[in-house]
């Protein structure tokens, strides 16, 4: 058994897969890299096949007609060899550095009775332009240099979250959730995070910067414009967290607040682009979403409309939502997400 298995979800990468790819490589044969072709019309698929002629003992390609991000992350776990799990996309890349201690503590657990069932390490955001990068580090939240479970943690500060790429699960693990992300659906990393952690008994943070997210490009699935055309995508993923996160059935209360935060989050980041699109349709559209979650469940609906965030995203008229915009940028700003 390998010690990790690295999916790299592909659709037309052939531009910038090749830095991703790369840089994984120094972990040798402790890990291997399954280069999700997930029906690209480039030669995605001729690099994929190029590199595992060459590294055949490592890379692993799988082609599949196109499903989307979450079907290739499927594929991933499903060909999967590893004792853990990682995620990178294909136009993110790794520390070398990071990434050796990384296999090196993962290589302690693995010997272990028990391995670990997750772990967490920082990840930076490299944006295009930008003269400081943010780090996403978690050292107020967690122990370092010990396992822990979910009632040893700290308190995350807004702005202040999981993301796929800083999470290295324990790959049985996302099998015995049935993790199964939707197919042709963007912004599905929200549910990879969040379906899984309920399972997560023992936990281990590391912090190193591993993880470098890059954004700029035009086409990004997290570019403003892009999420408001994809705004349909948003919601279906935003909905599925809301049936999928069982709040009253997690037994550990801070791990139940922080996923009531982080369906929080995303429920205003979905919010705030139906209200910057400035469409009618996208405002009935708001109209119908919130309508969803009373329905679904009052008392959720209760803390996340009447919570500060709910408020100041929900005041009437033009004006209100002139200035659910402004405190959206001024947050864009200080927290620094995109």
């Amino acid at each position: 058994m390998k010690l990790l298995s690295v999916v790299i979800p592909c659709y037309n990468s052939q531009d910038y897969m090749r830095c991703c790819i790369e840089s994984l490589l120094p972990g040798g044969d402790h890990v291997e890299i399954l280069i999700v072709n997930d029906g690209s019309s480039d030669r995605t698929g001729e690099i994929a096949e190029e590199y595992a002629a060459k590294y055949p003992a490592i890379i692993k390609p799988i082609h599949q007609a196109n499903g989307g991000h979450g079907e290739a992350v499927n594929a991933g776990i499903r060909h999967a060899s590893g004792l853990y799990l990682k995620v990178v996309d294909s136009d993110d890349w790794v520390d070398t550095r990071a990434y050796l201690k990384i296999l090196a503590a993962l290589e302690r657990f693995a010997a272990r009775r028990q391995p670990i069932d997750l772990l967490i390490s920082n990840f930076v955001y490299e944006k295009e332009g930008a003269k400081y990068k943010k780090v996403m580090k978690y050292g107020n939240v967690f122990p370092e240099d010990e396992v822990f479970t979910w009632e040893e943690i700290g308190r995350f500060r807004k702005g202040q979250y999981l993301m796929m790429h800083s999470l290295i699960y324990r790959t049985a693990l996302l099998r015995e959730c049935r993790l199964m992300l939707p197919k042709h659906t963007f912004y599905v990393d929200n549910l990879f995070v969040t379906t899984p952690l309920p399972y997560v008994k023992s936990l281990f943070y590391l912090n190193v910067d591993f993880y470098r997210y890059f954004i700029g490009r035009a086409d990004q699935s997290v570019n403003e414009q892009v999420m408001i055309r994809r705004i349909d995508q948003q919601l279906q993923v935003n909905k599925l967290m809301i049936e999928q996160i069982d709040l009253e059935g997690v037994s550990s209360c801070k791990l139940r607040q922080y996923l009531f935060n982080h369906l929080e989050i995303v429920t205003m980041i979905s919010t705030i682009l139906l209200i910057r699109s400035g469409s009618k349709e996208n405002l009935q559209k708001k109209r119908a979403f919130w309508s969803f979650i009373m329905e679904y469940d009052l008392e959720l609906y209760h803390r996340l409309r009447y919570g500060m965030m709910g408020r100041l995203l929900s005041l009437p008229g033009r004006i209100g939502r002139s200035i659910s915009v402004g405190v959206y940028k001024l947050t864009q700003k200080v927290v620094g997400f995109n």
